[in-house]
């Protein structure tokens, strides 16, 4: 191979800088991820398609020119080009070292690296040799991602999941200022907190690839449905070799009917699928980062598997994008973004029915529970009911109910607006 077939993805060989149209936005939220270039360990990310994985790769290596790393000593390669398909990763390596940088420490980023089998093998044999190189990989698959590097690189490796923005993160890209400093007291000027409720209603409906909040709203949702297809076909129906029409029409029913049960008779006789053709497709759905089921919650293993779970989509625009849209899709739209923003702390969580409902329930390190409830329209009573019999049952530390505007405390459940929840804070007003 010739060396030119690499320049492309590293014009720094040239300019000495990266493009300011690669590096985008800074998200603070990937703070670790970014410093982790300077350690040894190999640093995996992992995330659903378009989240910002090679965003965020750029910025690392913008980071290393900045503090002083010769161009020649970072080398990129998208594995998804596909010239490089029927290149190894030991050639494209041997041409880098012998055409320009033969001895001195490389940093090398792998974006889309599960394009190239046996990828965690090779990492690892330079890795243990000791080679004087960093390793970066990303890639779109958590199966291909975690399978085969749990074992092969256990110890060598810190691992980083990239989603779509947060509402902190889509603030910023807002340009809607915050005071942390105020905002950590639980104090935020009113107009302030007005631009935020403005920012929410957007987020709220069209979600948070970093992408789309810079396209035109008449773009956005076109848009999102290429991604969506991108996810399905590249990520899942072409990696499996899967029936088109049958993994699109279970993915559009999820999409139609998330935040409800997974009903495996219900799609049986509406798409004609087995249940062990289902629960196979839902755990490819679950390994692109396109639907997450949840669990019911129980101290019994048994009993959580054996009844239904809940639906959960990565992204509200993505959602919105491709399915059928009802008036009521507001209070799912909340919910949806509750399990993502759960997702995104890492928290271990599950869904509880009784008689009455809570939509979630989070299982702390410390054997406490918190239940929360989204309601985003008007707070009725079985909201709290719900609270009420599941904490007869079990332990519970606190009790939280997501409302679209009431704020207040009452019979030990405290009513938060969704917005103020996701900046992890209590907000008092203050008017200017």
């Amino acid at each position: 191979m010739e060396l030119s077939w690499l320049k492309e993805w590293n014009p720094w060989w040239e300019e000495q800088k990266v493009d300011d149209s690669l590096r985008g936005f800074i998200r603070a939220d990937y703070d670790a991820l970014i410093d982790s270039v300077k350690i040894k360990e190999i640093s995996v990310i992992t995330g659903v398609r378009r989240s910002g994985k090679s965003t965020l790769m750029y910025q690392m290596i913008s980071k290393l020119l900045e503090e002083g790393v010769l161009s020649e000593q970072i080398l990129f390669i998208n594995l998804e080009d596909k010239k490089l398909d029927n290149i190894s990763l030991e050639e494209l390596y041997a041409c880098y070292r012998e055409e320009l940088n033969p001895e001195k420490k490389a940093y090398i980023f792998l974006d889309e690296v599960h394009k190239k089998k046996d990828w965690e093998k090779w990492i690892r044999k330079h890795y243990d040799l000791k080679t004087d190189c960093k390793f970066i990989v990303s890639g779109s698959c958590s199966y291909l991602l975690e399978k085969e590097y749990s074992t092969l690189l256990t110890g060598r490796n810190l691992t980083f999941q990239v989603f779509p923005l947060s509402f902190k993160e889509y603030l910023s890209f807002n340009n809607v200022k915050i005071d942390y400093r105020l905002l950590d007291k639980g104090l935020i000027l009113d107009q302030t907190a007005t631009k935020i409720t403005h920012a929410f209603k957007h987020y709220l409906i069209f979600g948070g690839f970093p992408e789309i909040f810079f396209k035109e709203n008449k773009y956005k949702e076109l848009v999102l449905s290429q991604y969506f297809d991108d996810i399905l076909y590249k990520d899942i129906i072409d990696r499996y070799e899967l029936s088109s029409q049958k993994s699109k029409g279970l993915a559009l029913y999820l999409a139609s009917n998330f935040t409800g049960l997974v009903s495996l008779r219900n799609i049986r006789n509406s798409l004609g699928l087995s249940y062990d053709t289902t629960k196979d497709y839902l755990s490819y759905y679950r390994e692109a980062f396109l639907f997450f089921t949840l669990d019911h919650f129980s101290y019994s293993f048994k009993e959580q598997k054996t009844l239904p779970a809940k639906s959960y989509c990565i992204d509200n625009g993505l959602r919105n994008a491709v399915s059928f849209k009802f008036s009521k899709d507001e209070g799912k739209l909340a919910e949806n973004l509750v399990f993502i923003e759960l997702l995104r702390r890492n928290q271990d969580v599950y869904y509880w029915n009784g008689k009455g409902e809570v939509d979630f329930i989070v299982k702390e390190s410390n054997a406490g529970l918190i239940a929360i409830n989204v309601c985003y329209g008007i707070v009725k009573e079985r909201e709290t009911k719900g609270m009420e019999e599941f904490k007869e049952k079990f332990k519970v530390k606190k009790m939280l109910i997501l409302t679209k505007d009431v704020e207040k405390k009452e019979k030990g459940i405290e009513f938060i607006p969704l917005w103020k929840w996701l900046l992890k804070t209590t907000i008092i007003y203050i008017k200017k």
